[in-house]
Order: structure tokens, then sequence, then C-alpha cells
């Protein structure tokens, strides 16, 4: 049984959609919640779940052991960052090498990079005039955003899209692909994940 813990700093719709996923699983389990922000609604969601719950504050994760002791006493195999706000340290990249993954609200390389989350993407991308943007899911190394590809969504830019409509949007490909790709990474296929091999496993 493959044990994940999930990081997330807000709502927790995509934490939300990974326990959903994996509820009842025969190989992956969500073992843990793990939050930064006390009142965030992630914490509703787990405690709904019946999932427990880990509080962390920044001085002992940025520059103290990271949590590691908890993440192993829970025996986690796999760190699943959803919407989760801080950069995560080198000693939590080095103990989980290959084994923490991000999703991203657009197509890394573009719009990547420190201050690069929530609305502020969305808001780059618009202000770029791409023509298309979507999700990235890659693996976490000491860098923001820059970790090895997993897999990419795209859509198109639509006329008269504002960053408040593609954020909408981009929602939606997270929750349709994020938890698909999770369960193709934990069950070995190959990377970057092909978007074919994904559309008949998601709803």
């Amino acid at each position: 049984m493959k044990k994940l813990a999930i990081f997330a700093s807000g709502a927790g719709s995509n934490a939300q959609q990974i326990m959903k996923r994996f509820r009842n699983h025969a190989d992956i389990e969500v073992s843990l919640i793990v939050c930064n922000r006390p009142g965030a609604g992630v914490l509703n969601i787990a405690q709904t779940a019946g999932i427990p719950k880990l509080m962390i504050e920044r001085e002992r994760f940025m520059k103290g052991d990271a949590y590691i002791p908890e993440l192993e006493n829970f025996g986690i195999d796999v760190i699943i960052l959803a919407g989760f706000l801080w950069k995560v340290p080198n000693r939590l990249v080095d103990a989980y090498r290959g084994r923490i993954l991000n999703i991203h609200p657009a197509l890394l390389p573009s719009h990547g990079g420190k201050g690069m989350y929530g609305m502020n993407v969305h808001e780059s991308v618009i202000a770029d005039q791409d023509t298309k943007s979507g999700i990235t899911i890659h693996l976490v190394d000491e860098l923001y955003d820059h970790g090895a590809h997993i897999f990419q969504a795209d859509i198109p830019i639509l006329p008269g899209e504002t960053p408040a409509s593609l954020a909408t949007r981009i929602h939606e490909l997270e929750h349709r692909y994020f938890p698909a790709v999770i369960e193709k990474f934990l069950l070995g296929a190959d990377c970057p994940i092909d978007l074919s091999s994904i559309e008949s496993m998601t709803p």
C-alpha cells in the first residue's frame, strides 16, 4: 500500500478529488493531510473524511527537521503538493527525492518561478497574450517549478478570456487529471505520462 501525504494551504478542492479517487483503493491510501494555515478549508475536508491532520509552522519546516519524523511515523511514501504555498525545503526534497509531486496551473517552463501561484499565474498568461494555457504535474526539486515533468494538458485561451475565467477552467483540468496522473505515476507508468493514457482513467 502506497501512503500519501497531501500538503495543502487553502480550500482543498484538489485534495478532496484525490481523497475521493483513493478511497478504498487497493494499492494507494491518503494517510495524512499537512497544512500550514489554521482555518484552511482542507482541514474540514480531512476531518469529514476521517484522515489525520498535521499542522506545521514555518520555522521548523524551513530551518528544522521539516517534520520528516512525523512523515516517517505515518509511513508516508509519496508527498503530493495540492495548493501548498511554501517552498519545500532542501532537507525534505532530499528525504523524498523523486517522490514529491506538484501541480502548477500553467504550461511550465512558462509562467513558473517564485511568486507564480494562483491568480498571479493566470494574470501573467493573459498579459502575455498566450494562445493556450494548462497544467503541469512535475517532480519537486530544490528550485521553484523546476523538476522533471510528469504530465501536461492544455486548453485554448478563449476570446475575451479573463484571469478569473481562466482560473475556473484550469481548476477543471486539475480536478480531472491530477488524481489519475498520481495513480498512474504510483503504479509505475513511464514518464512523462501521455495524455491519451490518462483519458480512459478520468470520469
